[in-house]
């Protein structure tokens, strides 16, 4: 999947804004980034590097087999290959956006 396919994705799920009411951004390395800013109304789904409560550092590949349930978020957080920045609780709250 793109990064245009997932950024799509994840505008289609938060819509005009919900119960997240945090700024999150998966950082995907060369592959770029996915920026939720729920704070606003209504919530903003772009590609931007900007400022937010929780950045989670990720390999696509490796957020495509979490999103797909090939592999646990958290067993990927002991291996070292997903990182988090920031507040730690955004990151759990994800579930809400994630499915």
């Amino acid at each position: 999947m793109s990064l245009e396919a997932i950024t799509e994705q994840m505008k289609n799920r938060v819509g005009a804004g919900g119960n997240f009411k945090k700024a999150v951004k998966f950082d995907f390395g060369s592959d770029g980034f996915v920026r939720i800013d729920d704070k606003v109304s209504p919530a903003i789904v772009d590609n931007n590097d900007g400022p937010v409560d929780c950045t989670i550092k990720v390999a696509l590949a490796d957020f495509m087999d979490i999103a797909s349930g090939k592999q646990n978020a958290q067993m990927a957080f002991m291996m070292g290959k997903l990182k988090i920045d920031g507040d730690m609780s955004v990151a759990l709250s994800l579930g809400s956006i994630l499915g």
